[in-house]
């Protein structure tokens, strides 16, 4: 028994633990941002991607040995193939986070930070230690404060909520007269087709909100409202 255990604990043993933690512990850090603002993707998601990107890369680099030793003469070897296949393989996990409502998309972010937490991973797994904590300060950074960077650039342009409602209850006249009572700014409005044979019509309206609008109160509020059947309205940022 202790000969088994000797055997497994050797220098790449220990080699391939540590990358391993080490790929699990800044993949799983930035998936906790995640988790925190509630994506769809959190905190194991982004440690499993991590992990299994660093296990790729490990086999990549050590898998392998034995069998090209064996046949070194004739056998050519480019451990970065197995790194590419998992960069373009993990894009169908970001594609899964991405959700399209109406004219809108949501998910972007967290699709990129899936793809990175990939990178990260095999950074770690190929033991580029400095490189892979380097890059997740860089995306914590990004996820935590830039997103005021973001908001900033963003100040100008007009917000939007998508919002159906019954034709019978509520006019786009009363709709229009109650964002303007919370202070809005109404820039404009898109009717789509109506719905539910012509009882329904879908708006996009797009309008500048007041700094002081206290935004959950408001679509409280509004999805409360006689005659408003569905809406969709930006409370976070990515």
């Amino acid at each position: 028994m202790e000969w088994e255990i000797s055997a497994w604990l050797n220098d790449e043993s220990y080699t391939i633990l540590t990358r391993i933690l080490l790929a699990a512990f800044l993949a799983g850090i930035i998936g906790i941002e995640r988790e925190y603002k509630r994506h769809p993707a959190g905190f194991r998601t982004h440690m499993l991607v991590g992990v299994g990107a660093c296990l790729a890369m490990l086999m990549a680099l050590f898998g392998f040995q034995d069998y090209l030793y064996a046949n070194e003469d004739f056998v050519r070897y480019d451990p970065s193939r197995l790194a590419s296949y998992v960069i373009s393989g993990v894009g169908f996990l970001g594609a899964g986070t991405i959700i399209v409502q109406g004219v809108s998309i949501k998910g972007l972010t967290t699709a990129a930070s899936i793809w990175v937490v990939a990178a990260i991973g095999l950074a770690a797994g190929a033991g580029m230690y400095f490189a892979a904590v380097i890059t997740t300060i860089i995306v914590l950074l990004s996820l935590f404060f830039l997103n005021n960077v973001d908001r900033f650039f963003k100040n100008d342009l007009p917000e939007k909520i998508e919002i159906t409602v019954d034709k019978r209850s509520i006019t786009l006249a009363y709709l229009l007269d109650i964002l303007e009572d919370n202070g809005m700014q109404i820039q404009k409005v898109r009717a789509a087709t109506e719905l539910d044979d012509g009882k329904q019509v879908f708006y996009v309206i797009f309008f500048k909100a007041p700094k002081t609008l206290d935004q959950t109160s408001f679509y409280d509020n509004l999805l409360k409202t006689k005659g408003v059947v569905n809406l969709e309205m930006d409370l976070t940022r990515e």
